[in-house]
């Protein structure tokens, strides 16, 4: 009996398109019902080659509405200064440099905090100009994000540059 209404219940869901384990997609393929998709999707969005451009619409589907990102830089007294701006001014900034030299990131580590819904990823990244291309940069993305039990959706990133004085640590390089 209780195999029996196991299957129904299970014809019923499947019936109603409800399935436990469904992929959820963005309009652009994107997976973003896995902490992986969305990660993938994250590095994916920002490469493109030269010429081309990062799309904002297929990347704020990957964001909460009105998130803010940014990165660290250093300023001219040689301090770290945080610089946050909304989605849609990143890319304002740096479709630019984009179109006419390439860019392409590759997650190369990752660390990962949980807690109920709410996720840290620390993930170390190379970047380069051009896929295969000598890398022009290695850092690291602090990303937050939230998962509403259907999908993830990043709250909000960060990232800090590998320099002489602020090297990436062995354990976030993966080894």
């Amino acid at each position: 009996m209780k195999k029996t209404s196991a299957t129904i219940l299970a014809i019923f869901f499947a019936m109603l398109g409800f399935n436990a384990s469904a992929q959820i997609t963005t309009k652009y393929g994107d997976n973003v019902s896995t902490l992986d998709g969305i990660i993938k999707a994250f590095y994916d969005v920002v490469s493109v080659k030269k010429g081309g451009k990062v799309y904002f619409e297929r990347d704020s589907l990957l964001h909460w509405k009105d998130v803010r990102v940014g990165g660290v830089s250093v300023n001219k007294n040689g301090k770290p200064a945080i610089g946050f701006v909304t989605l849609k001014r990143f890319h304002e900034l740096s479709d630019p440099y984009a179109e006419k030299d390439g860019f392409d990131e590759k997650e190369i580590a990752r660390k990962v905090e949980k807690f109920g819904a709410i996720y840290h990823v620390w993930s170390t990244y190379e970047s380069r100009n051009e896929p295969g291309g000598p890398v022009i940069e290695r850092g690291i993305n602090s990303i937050q994000l939230f998962n509403d039990g259907t999908r993830f959706w990043i709250l909000g990133w960060f990232y800090d540059g590998e320099r002489k004085d602020n090297p990436i640590p062995a354990e976030y390089l993966g080894h």
